[in-house]
């Protein structure tokens, strides 16, 4: 009898809100039982309040006979019998916890885990306690697809804590921002004017190549990508590849990086000399039409001028008359002059001289000429003026016959 006394003396009164240890009595597939220690009294601790994870397996986080401490959240009756027990959480208890930890940390940054993507951004966890970070905050750029941060520890400032209205909120994007600014420091402090460093193809545009140069984007524009003209970014890189770069300009100020990939690659005119010379005859094809003539690329890169009197030995109005894009001819070399990156061409000097027409000789073209009129001699007389006229007296006088 005085054994049965001191056991009901030392059942302590359990309320909702109390944090209690409780020991695991059994476990099934959805939750585990739990006695209350120095009370007697068991408890329900369900899946749902271990843990926020989905298809989540309860063994992973309890056992028979572990401890665990809990926060008590209200009294629950059983359908069948009169029997009390107390529905108990594991998880909320950790929040609590949380939300203490995180009273006046504004600012500070903390790691976090995606959940779920939601409506407006990503649901996070920070020690069991719900987070949330807007899409706008998810990046410096806005983030249309959150799912991809599912499930991913990440890096965020606290921005609001508000226990009250169970709200927090966080910005990995300042993280993000803060990080590349203090790459974009690092890089700039150690970039040259003329020197060659390596970077990786982050994004392509019409306009050219940008290459992340490990936290700092320096562009590469079209015209430096290759030695050819009118190439596309795609054709000449792909994003991914690690590429060796020349520094053009660097401005700090404005965050800016010129960068050339065609520097950093022999240029088709150097030694042309060696490849190409005047007298030489080549083939080579038809890239563009002017009023002036044609350019012919001869060497890959390398582009001569047939001039408009250098087509045919006929006279050429236009060449387009004569010639298309993407024809091959075959030329002579004029001149070669590297320095100026020019090359002379002709067609017509490898097409015979067309034999002249029937008439056309140098006898018939002088016999066609009209004739020049005879100078007349010099008198060394004058006429004489009169009004009437003059007689053959007035001219010989008096010459006996």
């Amino acid at each position: 009898m005085n054994e049965f006394e001191d056991l009901l003396n030392s059942v302590n009164e359990v309320n909702p809100g109390d944090v209690v240890t409780a020991e695991v009595l059994t476990v099934d597939s959805e939750q585990a039982n739990v006695v209350i220690e120095g009370t007697g009294i068991e408890g329900v601790l369900t899946l749902r309040e271990l843990t926020n994870e989905r298809d989540a397996d309860i063994n992973d986080y309890v056992k028979e006979g572990d401890t665990v401490e809990v926060l008590v959240l209200r009294q629950v009756v059983g359908k069948d019998t009169d029997t009390v027990t107390f529905l108990v959480s594991k998880k909320r208890l950790e929040a609590r916890k949380a939300w203490d930890k995180l009273l006046g940390r504004e600012g500070e940054v903390v790691t976090v885990k995606g959940t779920r993507a939601v409506k407006g951004g990503l649901s996070v966890e920070f020690e069991g306690l719900r987070g949330f970070i807007p899409a706008s905050m998810l990046d410096t750029r806005f983030v249309r697809n959150t799912e991809k941060f599912v499930g991913q520890e990440i890096e965020a400032k606290i921005k609001e804590v508000d226990p009250a209205e169970n709200r927090f909120i966080l910005s990995r994007r300042d993280v993000v921002e803060e990080a590349a600014a203090k790459a974009r420091k690092e890089v700039f402090s150690r970039l040259e004017e003329g020197a060659v460093v390596t970077g990786t193809v982050a994004r392509l545009t019409s306009f050219g190549a940008f290459i992340d140069l490990g936290g700092v984007d320096g562009l590469v524009h079209v015209t430096e990508l290759s030695h050819e003209r009118n190439v596309s970014p795609k054709s000449v890189v792909s994003v991914g590849e690690e590429i060796n770069v020349k520094v053009l300009a660097i401005d700090e100020e404005e965050g800016r990086i010129s960068l050339s990939l065609k520097a950093t690659t022999p240029g088709p005119w150097d030694g042309v000399e060696q490849k190409l010379a005047a007298g030489d005859v080549v083939e080579g094809k038809v890239k563009r039409l002017t009023d002036f003539g044609a350019f012919v690329e001869v060497l890959p890169g390398i582009d001569g001028l047939v001039h408009i009197s250098q087509i045919s030995h006929k006279r050429v109005e236009d060449p387009k008359d004569v010639l298309t894009v993407g024809q091959e001819v075959k030329v002579k070399v004029l001149d070669v002059n590297a320095e100026d990156e020019r090359v002379s061409l002709s067609i017509k000097a490898l097409e015979e001289r067309p034999a002249p027409a029937e008439g056309d000789n140098k006898d018939d073209k002088r016999k066609s000429r009209p004739r020049r009129q005879k100078r007349q001699e010099k008198r060394d007389y004058e006429l004489p003026e009169t009004q009437t006229g003059f007689s053959m007296a007035d001219l010989f006088g008096d010459i006996e016959l």
